[in-house]
Parts: structure tokens; C-alpha cells; sequence
């Protein structure tokens, strides 16, 4: 699948459970027997509440000037993806998983089937 805008195509892996467990641990609260260790989530403590801008990305489309002039209601856009694709989740504009909508309550939220490595995403940040 060609990258949207000339963007270069993330590399997604499917979750790892060892990769999961690690990172759930490392943001546990330090327990006595870790008090010892320099921890890069203890270390990084301070940055755990910054607020980051999270949004899912269900397609894209280019249109003319003139199309964007005549909508109204019930105009259609012809989306890039097909129906049952996966849907995007980005952090601060950066891919970071893919998913399936799902209904939480009287909201939609996303289910991820597939996330960025923790590597990938650490490497993509600058």
C-alpha cells in the first residue's frame, strides 16, 4: 500500500506480550527490591502527565477547490481505505498503531491490533 501525501511507510508489529509485560512493569511503582536500580521510567517520572494529542485516522481523500465549495449535507467523500481496513492511531501526528473501531457505551473508541514497536517509536520521535 503506496504511503499517503509521499509520507515513508511505518514498519507495524503485531503486540508482543514480552514487550507488553516489560513495558507495564516499568511503569509500576518502584517496589523495594527495584529501589537500587536506575530505571529509565523511574528517571523519566516528570514527563508521565504530559498531555499528547491522539487521534484515529479512518481515511483519506483528495478533492478539487470547487468540490469543497458545493458541499452540504449529505455530500459523500470517497475515502482512500476500503470498508474493514484497519483504522490509524496516531500520537502528536506520528502512526503509532493500527485498530478496529469499537463501541464504548454511547462513544466509539479503537480496539489496536497492531502496534509500533517500542523501538520504532523511540527512533521516530526526533
Amino acid at each position: 500500500m503506496a504511503a499517503p501525501d509521499g509520507l515513508e511507510p511505518q514498519r507495524l508489529n503485531p503486540l508482543n506480550p514480552e514487550e507488553t509485560a516489560e513495558l507495564l512493569k516499568d511503569n509500576q511503582p518502584e517496589s523495594p527490591a527495584r529501589n537500587g536500580q536506575s530505571s529509565l521510567a523511574r528517571e523519566l517520572e516528570f514527563l508521565y502527565d504530559v498531555p499528547l494529542h491522539v487521534s484515529v485516522e479512518v481515511g483519506r481523500a483528495r478533492i478539487l477547490l470547487k468540490d469543497l465549495l458545493q458541499m452540504g449535507e449529505g455530500y459523500v467523500v470517497e475515502l482512500d481505505k476500503l470498508a474493514g481496513e484497519p483504522l490509524d492511531l496516531y500520537v502528536n501526528g506520528r502512526l503509532i498503531a493500527r485498530g478496529e473501531a469499537v463501541k464504548v457505551g454511547d462513544k466509539f473508541g479503537i480496539k489496536l491490533t497492531e502496534v509500533v514497536s517500542q523501538s520504532d517509536r523511540i527512533e521516530n520521535l526526533g
